[in-house]
């Protein structure tokens, strides 16, 4: 596995969940962090969407879809001995790859909230509505979010499942829309939730800085010793 190779940017909540899922992994891909503005001929060759991530796999397979990284990772390659979860939640992790809820929760965030996100993040952009409509929309979302965290600690469990990893990162770049905003609003289960996830060892350890890939080509693991 050591020539897996993975294209990312750091603060791009779709990189982010897919170096989650291989920190919960064996896989230790060389990371190659890019700027948007800036991207590497060698990624754009292999992956013509020109979008983070882009995963290229020991054997040469690309992967360039964020949920695909994750289950590749997760299924084919997991960690039992995982030091960010005990045996028993990364059991109920693995459980809940493929599970119609666990489905369901990430559709719902990609095709209906991540849009009413981006409008309601660059607002300006779309003047057709207000910030406030566009945030409105997307509080859907959300309410359907307290909803699952009023039953059980996570979204499809008591410990965080693959649902929890692949959302969370785009609930906090809502919540970093307007701080002041969300801190008073009447969702307290999932903000104990996004504050877990957020500041768990993992995620911390996920988003450490890495040095552009370019112009040195710096040759780096995902995952220091």
């Amino acid at each position: 596995m050591n020539s897996a190779i993975l294209y990312s940017f750091r603060r791009c909540p779709y990189a982010m969940r897919a170096r989650i899922a291989l920190h919960l992994s064996t896989l230790n891909p060389y990371i190659r962090e890019i700027e948007l503005k800036n991207k590497p001929d060698e990624m754009l060759a292999v992956s013509a969407k020109g979008t983070v991530p882009v995963l290229i796999t020991a054997d040469g397979s690309v992967i360039a879809q964020s949920i695909e990284i994750m289950q590749f990772a997760l299924t084919q390659h997991p960690d039992l001995t995982s030091p960010w979860l005990s045996p028993n939640t990364y059991q109920t992790l693995l459980n809940n790859i493929s599970t119609p809820q666990t489905n369901e929760l990430i559709n719902a965030n990609d095709n209906d909230f991540k849009p009413w996100l981006d409008k309601y993040k660059y607002a300006d952009r779309f003047p057709e509505q207000s910030q406030t409509w566009y945030r409105q929309q997307a509080e859907l979302f959300l309410q359907l979010l307290e909803e699952k965290l009023a039953q059980q600690a996570y979204l499809c469990a008591d410990s965080p499942t693959l649902a929890d990893f692949a959302i969370f990162p785009f609930i906090r770049q809502f919540a970093n829309v307007e701080p002041q905003w969300f801190a008073t609003k009447p969702y307290p289960k999932l903000s104990q939730w996004l504050s877990q996830l957020v500041n768990s060892p993992l995620f911390l350890a996920v988003m450490q800085k890495t040095p552009l890939w370019l112009p040195q080509r710096n040759i780096m693991k995902l995952k220091q010793a």
